[in-house]
């Protein structure tokens, strides 16, 4: 029997790289036949297709934080959908500056649109279905299917100066009839996140190891094109605005989750395997774990 919910991970690497493996970072949620999505990185639209699924029926969108690997297929999923015939509004809620995002989106696809409408296949001014909606923490979504409650985490914790608080960064916790299911987004470690997924079915977390990620820059030589000033924020945002595996195990064993979907894997060094990493989680946490690849299926 069909459960009401499905989660498909469309998008599992993390970071801004370009992998021929992998999208970025995105997921799809089903719930009763209405979509979902979660995050909206590159290759978004791809995937949805390889998923079967009408971009035409793609309404809802949330996304956790703006950084491109998040973000940067979100105007095409948008204009697809336009371009199919979809006249009813597609909202996107997240952060402060979303309803910027998606302004700059409408910008971005105008030319194109108003070629479209000139050809004559179109007549709905873009501008009326690009909908983007600045939510603060709580319960910002709901509706018969799901209930959506958002904290925000540490991604940005450590920004100074000007930067400082002026980023949002989410976690989301989803509510469906058969489950609840719960995504960190890009997060340090965080009592704000464990309290959120307490009890969940699923916890979708990003997965990265700072030693690989080093590691990897150094190889492909984006760590010897750096300043030295740039190489010290990169460190400091690796370590402070993200998971160690050890932290993901000890949230997980904290909230007491039943399942953790390791997902926007960040590239290892010399390896596409990542069970070594599910193994440090596994030392903290021993209930079920995911190494989760594109449009696996939960």
């Amino acid at each position: 029997m069909r459960t009401p919910s499905s989660l498909i991970t469309l998008g599992t690497a993390g970071g801004p790289s370009a992998r021929p493996g992998r999208a970025q970072s995105s997921n799809l949620l089903t719930v009763n036949g209405t979509h979902y999505i979660i995050d909206a990185g590159d290759g978004v639209s791809r995937r949805l297709a390889r998923a079967g699924v009408d971009l035409r029926d793609i309404g809802i969108i949330f996304i956790t934080h703006h950084h491109d690997d998040h973000t940067a297929g979100l105007a095409t999923l948008m204009s697809l959908a336009w371009d199919r015939q979809r006249v009813k509004p597609i909202n996107v809620y997240g952060p402060p500056r979303t309803e910027e995002l998606v302004q700059a989106a409408v910008r971005y696809c105008a030319i194109s649109a108003e070629i479209r409408i000139a050809d004559g296949g179109r007549t709905m001014p873009i501008a009326q279905v690009f909908c983007g909606h600045d939510r603060g923490i709580g319960v910002i979504y709901q509706d018969n299917n799901i209930k959506v409650t958002a904290v925000e985490n540490t991604h940005f914790s450590f920004h100074k100066g000007a930067a400082a608080g002026k980023h949002k960064s989410y976690s989301y916790r989803f509510e469906t009839p058969d489950r609840v299911i719960v995504f960190t987004g890009d997060t340090g470690p965080s009592a704000a996140v464990t309290a959120l997924a307490l009890n969940a079915d699923l916890l979708v977390t990003e997965t990265s190891s700072c030693d690989d990620r080093k590691q990897a820059m150094i190889k492909d030589g984006r760590w010897q094109a750096m300043t030295p000033a740039e190489q010290a924020g990169i460190m400091q945002q690796a370590t402070q605005g993200h998971m160690s595996l050890e932290a993901i195990g000890k949230t997980a064993a904290q909230a007491q989750v039943k399942t953790v979907v390791l997902s926007h894997l960040t590239q290892r060094y010399g390896s596409t395997d990542y069970t070594p990493w599910a193994d440090e989680v596994r030392k903290h946490f021993t209930g079920v774990i995911v190494i989760a690849n594109d449009l696996m299926e939960f």
